[in-house]
């Protein structure tokens, strides 16, 4: 796989969920990065791509707004609780990329979203979390 490739932004997108889902059980953020980034590389002294430490970062230091945002958009009787520790993650990353990141066009934020919800998940996760994410582009 070409550098190219692997350090697209999709590919880092994925990376950076992989990281934000292992920081939920602990750990540190760059080396959660780290691992994430180089897991699947042969080189092991490279410089972590901002983008990556940027998203992760932000995910990570606005969860408990981010979690609040997205309390305030499930159904009634859903609770954030009943989701997959993967839809959570999800739903972080999309909702932090969509408000919180100026580079990031909003539409593709909520793309990148559903691809990785289809990518981890199943086609009914992806539903949900366009219906979730959705929500805040129509609110603006």
């Amino acid at each position: 796989m070409s550098k190219v490739i692997a350090d697209s932004r999709r590919d880092l997108r994925e990376r950076a969920f992989q990281a934000i889902m292992s920081l939920e059980y602990d750990g540190d953020i760059v080396e959660a990065c780290r691992f994430a980034y180089l897991h699947d590389k042969e080189e092991e002294q490279v410089e972590l791509p901002v983008f990556l430490l940027n998203l992760v970062n932000g995910v990570m230091q606005s969860k408990i707004e981010l979690d609040d945002k997205i309390r305030q958009h499930l159904k009634k009787g859903w609770a954030l609780e009943r989701l997959t520790l993967v839809e959570k993650s999800i739903l972080r990353l999309g909702l932090y990329e969509l408000l919180e990141y100026d580079e990031t066009p909003q539409l593709v934020a909520i793309n990148e979203a559903i691809e990785l919800a289809k990518k981890f998940s199943d086609e009914k996760s992806s539903k949900f979390v366009n219906g979730i994410l959705s929500q805040f582009v129509t609110e603006e």
